[in-house]
């Protein structure tokens, strides 16, 4: 009885909180997912943290560093590790600025690498690179044993020598149903032709969130938002086995009465659900005028797609929530102010569902009825998360309810016999004489 009523209790604690506010922070602010641990990079790899699948962790790196982590693996489990790095706001980062993302073996022979580095947008933002360890046959680092994450930073004398925040992920793919079935080779072609411009809702507005963690949920429509100068907004989308992504991001007109020329004025780039780099958009001027980007035609998600090396093909490997990052230089307000600027992003996803080659639950790489729900909802993966644990919780409510319910009757079933037998025990009173049987005393 006392655990229902526990269980009753953290119900109401959990509806009574706050929702997730949409709007992102503040031009430079990042979400950091607050379950994160922390996690101090070593120079040494003989002490390096340990690293555990499904954990996110908090770390820094300062310019220059190489920093160890440990990973623990098997023999038949692949393993992908991501780092966000995420640059002081205000600093300056020069062309080739970034991260070097590798995992290794105890003998320090590579598995894979990943950059992830500023281009032309020479300007601070979160940007996100992975490494991996694959199971595949005649391929390196198979065995079961120690392996090190090594993240490298390099950083021009003229930029920001100040620490980098890093947030970092341990994913484990699932196993395959029918691994001697499965494809092992790249694809080399797939549709091209960009879909009919998406329909806008009567309400769609999407606001954007300030990390991956709390990214805002979309699917294929027309959405609005509003971008600040030196702000970095997160989006993500589902997308199934055999389902293509398409995705255009604009910038409306200035209100401003100025007219200035701003290079390489907005970046967008895309992640997978691994938080490995797919693809960035060149990053385009801004001049006060309207103007968009358009990612080029990605192939539908595919397990074969792994092998192809190139990170565009390579990355689109895995079902799951694919994430947009947004970013606008603070460059564009010198000449049009701090002043929000109208965004519009146009997603599209083509194509109907394929079968999941994982056995059993595939985790983040499946894209379930309620990630669909997430993205028609308009929800941040903050808010879906806790939504779902509100959902878990109730179904936790009711079985303690009819469990308790079962106890309570049985306890007043019980509690009515005792009662009734020891009324049945009681002699009966007597219809005269003094009190207490016979009354009260004539004098009252």
């Amino acid at each position: 009885m006392r655990g229902a009523l526990a269980t009753v209790a953290a119900v109401f604690a959990v509806a009574a909180l706050p929702g997730q506010a949409y709007a992102a922070g503040g031009p430079g602010s990042y979400t950091f997912d607050p379950d994160a641990e922390s996690a101090v990079g070593a120079d040494i790899s003989a002490e390096a943290s340990k690293l555990t699948p499904g954990g996110v962790y908090k770390s820094a790196i300062g310019s220059g560093r190489k920093l160890y982590y440990r990973l623990d693996l098997d023999a038949k489990t692949n393993a992908y590790v991501s780092a966000v790095v995420v640059p002081k706001d205000g600093g300056k980062v020069s062309y080739g600025d970034g991260i070097t993302v590798s995992i290794r073996d105890s003998s320090d022979d590579e598995c894979s690498s990943q950059d992830a580095v500023f281009g032309s947008a020479q300007y601070p933002r979160p940007i996100a690179a992975y490494a991996s360890r694959r199971i595949e046959k005649d391929g390196s680092c198979q065995d079961a044993g120690t392996y090190y994450v090594l993240i490298e930073r390099e950083s021009k004398e003229t930029s920001d020598q100040g620490e980098w925040d890093l947030e970092l992920r341990y994913a484990s793919e699932p196993e395959l149903a029918k691994p001697s079935s499965a494809p092992t080779t790249a694809p080399t072609a797939w549709p091209s032709a960009s879909p009919p411009p998406p329909v806008a809702g009567a309400d769609n507005t999407r606001p954007g969130g300030a990390g991956y963690y709390d990214s805002t949920s979309l699917e294929t429509g027309e959405w609005k938002d509003r971008i600040e100068p030196g702000q970095t907004l997160f989006y993500r989308v589902p997308v199934d086995w055999g389902q293509q992504l398409f995705a255009t991001a604009g910038l409306s007109n200035s209100t401003s009465e100025k007219s200035a020329y701003v290079s390489s004025a907005l970046a967008v780039s895309l992640e997978n659900p691994a938080l490995g780099h797919v693809a960035d958009v060149s990053p385009t001027s801004y001049s006060g005028k309207p103007v968009s980007v358009s990612f080029d035609p990605l192939p539908p998600v595919a397990y074969e797609n792994r092998y192809d090396s190139s990170d565009d093909v390579g990355g689109m490997r895995f079902a799951g929530w694919y994430y947009l990052s947004v970013s606008l230089s603070p460059e564009v307000a010198k000449p049009y102010g701090q002043k929000p600027i109208a965004l519009t992003l146009k997603i599209n996803v083509k194509g109907a569902p394929e079968a999941s080659p994982y056995e059993g639950d595939a985790g983040i790489f499946a894209v379930t009825q309620r990630d669909k729900d997430a993205a028609r909802q308009g929800q941040s993966g903050a808010q879906a998360a806790e939504a779902a644990s509100g959902r878990d919780t109730m179904k936790l409510v009711a079985a303690a309810g009819i469990g308790a319910g079962t106890v309570l009757v049985l306890w007043l079933g019980a509690w009515t016999l005792i009662a009734r037998r020891r009324a049945a025990s009681v002699p009966a009173a007597p219809t005269g004489g003094q009190y207490p049987y016979g009354g009260p005393p004539q004098a009252w």
